[in-house]
């Protein structure tokens, strides 16, 4: 099949590709200079093996990412809205031949609940997850929502960022979703093999796989700037998802000048009222799900790549080293989960510690948790942000942003524990700074945050 975004025979010509061992190491050098990898070189390192050059694979994801974000990882939390929908995708729960499925959609009031339990927790970015029913979750629904919850403060915390994940629009619904000042739209392709597609979406809007496909464009047409990509890795050859992927994203930068956002890399968990999700089609070994990760990070290194609490913490944690840039940290993937609500998840969720309880692992491992959101609040987006990070330059907004607001969750939410480690990282941080200037600057800010000034940006 061959269509304007996706060339699904030229994506099987390149994955016969084979290489010497001279190209490979070619490739993986070529990738350090922070231009990103071909479609083509990318299909030769996801048919590499041997842990010789899977060490050299991991090895130079990790140097880009400390390249171009250093060591910070962001964190957010999603909200769940509802889990009605009238799709029928075979792998998940909340499809709407599910019976055995409590069902749940939050009232203004009962969402405006979980933003404040989230709060509580330390979190000031949030992911708006709905069902794809629009009847249920309308735009005026979450235009009141996404105003209701900026308005909300407690104690020291709000939520200074909403990203969304929500139904496929049209030009004319993304117009109006612009203007309710949202950062990253998020929408999963799920898989792009046209055949695997309509078997895994039977029915719904979503068995449309050219209405899916087209939804980053129509995004950008009707005036948003930052979009998040993802496959469900696991429905067939992660190999042909990888490069469909990145040739949808390259699809975008010619077209529209942006490329993606985020790209997120769930797997298949177990789901309620699914034999697909507990039994899927082509397991992804956790090798195999680090190759995904690094290559994608070579190929699009300016790009944040997410990964949710679907993965197991120790695992987690291995692949923090491998690029990553964003997690979700303290999840609940049902509507009305953070009040105890016991309304059916979405997926089995394999990372269930608090957030504090992330943030002390990261700060012992030398991670810089942040919750930064200044780039959406002056305007670094789209095609601004590309262009700061694609060469690197975004750590010096990154880092002493990151500082800032993790300072804020020291002092209002951490545990004694957290604090020591927390302190210890940023001061280590501070005394390899060889800016004076920066320096300087951000001792001044940290001082007024430690006299209870909040929402420092840059």
């Amino acid at each position: 099949m061959v269509n304007a975004i996706i060339d699904e025979n030229k994506i099987q010509e390149l994955l016969e590709q084979k290489a010497s061992q001279s190209e490979i190491d070619e490739i993986l050098n070529k990738a350090l200079s922070l231009k990103g990898i071909s479609l083509k070189e990318a299909s030769v390192l996801l048919n590499i093996e041997g842990n010789d050059n899977l060490n050299k694979l991991y090895k130079t994801a990790k140097l880009l990412k400390e390249k171009i974000y250093g060591n910070r990882i962001v964190l957010f939390a999603p909200l769940y809205l509802s889990n009605y929908c009238t799709n029928n995708c075979l792998y998940c729960g909340f499809r709407f031949e599910n019976k055995s499925i409590k069902r749940k959609k939050l009232t203004i009031d009962e969402a405006i609940n979980e933003t404040r339990r989230i709060l509580e927790t330390g979190h000031k970015r949030i992911l708006l997850v709905a069902g794809e029913d629009t009847t249920q979750c309308n735009l005026n629904y979450i235009e009141e929502l996404i105003n209701k919850i900026y308005e909300q403060k407690l104690m020291n915390g709000e939520i200074r960022r909403i990203n969304i994940n929500i139904a496929p629009l049209s030009v004319e619904e993304f117009k109006k979703l612009s203007s309710f000042g949202i950062g990253t739209y998020q929408s999963f392709q799920e898989t792009y093999y046209p055949q695997i597609y309509k078997k895994m979406h039977p029915q719904g809007l979503k068995s449309n796989y050219e209405w899916r496909l087209e939804t980053m464009s129509r995004a950008f047409e009707g005036g948003l700037q930052d979009v998040g990509m993802g496959v469900l890795f696991g429905l067939t050859d992660y190999r042909f998802e990888v490069l469909a992927l990145l040739m949808h994203s390259q699809y975008l930068e010619k077209n529209y000048g942006i490329g993606p956002h985020t790209i997120s890399i769930p797997r298949i968990e177990p789901a309620e009222g699914s034999d697909v999700a507990s039994t899927p089609p082509n397991v992804i070994t956790d090798e195999n799900f680090k190759k995904i990760i690094s290559v994608l990070r070579l190929a699009v290194p300016y790009t944040g790549i997410i990964l949710s609490t679907r993965e197991r913490a120790e695992f987690r944690r291995e692949l923090l080293e491998l690029g990553i840039s964003q997690i979700s940290a303290g999840s609940k993937t049902n509507p009305g989960g953070y009040s105890q609500e016991k309304a059916t998840e979405q997926f089995s969720i394999g990372d269930t510690r608090s957030l504090d309880e992330v943030i002390y692992e990261l700060t012992s491992d030398g991670y810089l948790p942040s919750f930064c959101t200044s780039c959406y609040r002056v305007g670094r987006v789209g095609k601004d942000f590309m262009d700061l990070a694609k060469p690197g330059l975004i750590q010096k907004f990154c880092h002493p942003n990151a500082i800032i607001t993790f300072k804020e969750y020291l002092i209002d939410y951490a545990a004694d524990n957290t604090k020591v480690k927390g302190n210890e990282l940023i001061n280590k941080f501070i005394s390899n700074m060889q800016d004076s200037k920066q320096k300087e600057l951000l001792l001044k800010d940290l001082q007024k945050i430690g006299e209870g000034t909040r929402d420092i940006y840059r």
